[in-house]
């Protein structure tokens, strides 16, 4: 049971990856493919605090989540000062670089990763606790996103991607809102991150890569971008099939180069084949828009 309970939590965190950065990708319409290296930044940094310096989980883990949002500022700002398609190239030496840091720093634990994290719980408390705890936290994740999505910042946001000048006209500040969606999409994938070290006790930079980018990206795609339970059900899927992958006991350089031409395979298919993903997105304001038409009429 400890590994399907492992399974479900690790699903459950993908949950709130992929809704997170469909809140970026989707809904904002910031091209960015590096959302795991803020992941990467709630676990390290939430591991460290409580492991060296003796935080408190709960506090180490607001201080991953709320580092991540620093950094994901710190990175947005002076790209979509200038063009959203800087963020792209941003974003990917940022994540290539601090995965360097990671791998060669010894306050990191180097390439062997980072060891003898402090536990969320105490051992006494069961397995299903945490099975609990991170379905409760994924839901709340995708609730949160359309909570955004269908409230008045969403509809902001949608004006904002689809006529950028328009909506600068209207004297909105259009860098505030990109850097504002890049900042919260990339704190929830802090705190998921944090949470992920306090159960696995471990990280390691490879948890990182450029291969996760494809990974979560693949499960917007698939699941359904710019849809609420699409990265749901992306989530699931995609990480149910490397698992039934492992049982194949393929040597690990023959694994890792499979699951990476799986997800890119899936998302060059589903962008040609159905593009809308297996959830496709409903009309966010057709409400608005049918009490709109209603009026003119």
């Amino acid at each position: 049971m400890e590994y399907v309970y492992a399974v479900v939590i690790l699903i459950g965190l993908y949950i709130v990856l992929a809704a997170s950065f469909n809140l970026i990708i989707g809904y904002g319409g910031l091209i960015s493919i590096a959302h795991p290296i803020f992941y990467a930044i709630g676990a390290y940094a939430s591991a460290i605090l409580s492991r060296d310096y003796g935080f408190p989980i709960p506090l180490a883990m607001l201080a991953g989540t709320l580092i991540a949002l620093v950094a994901s500022i710190m990175v947005a700002l002076p790209s979509l000062r200038v063009s959203g398609d800087y963020l792209l190239i941003a974003s990917i030496g940022f994540q290539l670089g601090l995965i360097e840091v990671f791998k060669n720093a010894s306050w990191t634990g180097g390439a062997g990763g980072f060891t003898n994290i402090p536990a969320a719980l105490s051992a006494s408390v069961p397995r299903e606790v945490y099975v609990a705890i991170v379905v409760v936290v994924a839901a709340l994740a995708a609730l949160l996103v359309r909570a955004i999505a269908h409230g008045p910042y969403g509809r902001a946001m949608a004006a904002m991607r689809d006529d950028e000048v328009a909506f600068s006209a209207l004297g909105r500040n259009a860098v505030a809102m990109k850097v504002g969606t890049f900042a919260l999409g990339s704190a929830l994938a802090g705190f998921a991150g944090a949470f992920y070290a306090h159960y696995f006790r471990f990280v390691a930079p490879e948890q990182f890569d450029i291969l996760q980018s494809s990974v979560v990206l693949t499960m917007v795609v698939v699941g359904g971008i710019r849809s609420t339970w699409g990265p749901v059900v992306g989530a699931v899927l995609l990480q149910a099939l490397p698992q039934a992958i492992t049982f194949l006991n393929l040597p690990p350089a023959v694994l890792g180069p499979l699951q990476g031409l799986l997800f890119t395979g899936l998302v060059l298919v589903f962008m040609f084949v159905r593009p809308q993903g297996l959830v496709s997105a409903g009309e966010v304001w057709s409400a608005t828009r049918k009490g709109s038409e209603h009026a003119r009429s």
